[in-house]
């Protein structure tokens, strides 16, 4: 007869909702996180050293336009992590699902910390080419407020003590404040901004040499396996945080023991 050390931690059948419940994400993550780690880590320095070393001088920006291939990944994570939190955190609204706020914690940190990067490198870019550090241009202050949505979620969520109401209450500010995004990412459009345009635009020709644009899809790709490695480990810390007096969690620890 199996233990129940065993049972809680056997392979589970695999369905649409199998990693819904939260001690098969927590399988599942282990494996992906640290793979997500090794491919990020492999597409940054590919993209770095094509960014850095192979990639020509800009005509008009010289080699100031450099910062671009990482001011404009840490922009764009910075947006699309805002949105899946926001999605997660509706989709737990709605569904009353666990994962699915866990999911919205976990990704919460990575996306400030990409909007901290792409404010940080867009002050870099624009202290030599617009002769200051910061300007209330309608792009860099929309980006700006991002960051304060993203500390304002993470505080109210760490401010109540009851998870459920915690989880309800962020859900509802992370959703409030997806309006914002697409201010942030038209902004140069609906108004007259110093910030050039976007950098590449779907479905139009592209201005930008080869080896200009394989160095930013490389850090791009970079950036999302980054964000997915640390969001599949800050998730399963939060799992065994709100599992830990579940048998399966109970038994990965005595497993663990005994290993």
């Amino acid at each position: 007869m199996n233990s129940p050390a065993a049972t809680a931690l056997a392979r589970p059948r695999l369905t649409w909702f199998t990693f819904a419940s939260p001690a098969n994400f927590y399988r599942l993550a282990g494996v992906l996180g640290p793979a997500c780690g090794l491919v990020a880590a492999a597409f940054a320095v590919a993209g770095l050293w094509m960014g850095f070393f192979v990639a020509p001088t800009d005509a008009v920006q010289g080699e100031v336009y450099r910062i671009i291939f990482i001011h404009v990944p840490a922009a764009w994570l910075s947006m699309v992590l805002y949105v899946a939190m926001a999605f997660w955190a509706a989709m737990g609204w709605f569904l009353n699902a666990r994962m699915a706020f866990i999911f919205a914690r976990a990704i919460a940190p990575t996306g400030a910390l990409f909007t901290v990067l792409a404010l940080w490198t867009g002050s870099l870019w624009g202290r030599p080419t617009w002769g200051t550090w910061w300007v209330w241009d309608a792009r860099l202050t929309s980006e700006l407020i991002l960051l304060f949505l993203y500390l304002g979620y993470m505080a109210l969520v760490a401010a109540i003590d009851d998870t459920r109401r915690a989880d309800k209450a962020g859900a509802l500010l992370a959703i409030v404040g997806v309006v914002n995004v697409p201010v942030i990412y038209f902004s140069v459009v609906w108004w007259n901004t110093l910030h050039q345009g976007s950098s590449l635009t779907m479905g139009k020709e592209q201005h930008m040499a080869s080896t200009m644009l394989v160095a930013m899809l490389l850090l791009t790709l970079a950036c999302w396996a980054y964000a997915f490695a640390v969001v599949f480990v800050r998730a399963r810390a939060i799992v065994l945080e709100r599992e830990g007096d579940t048998a399966w969690a109970r038994a990965l620890v005595a497993q663990s023991n005994q290993g």
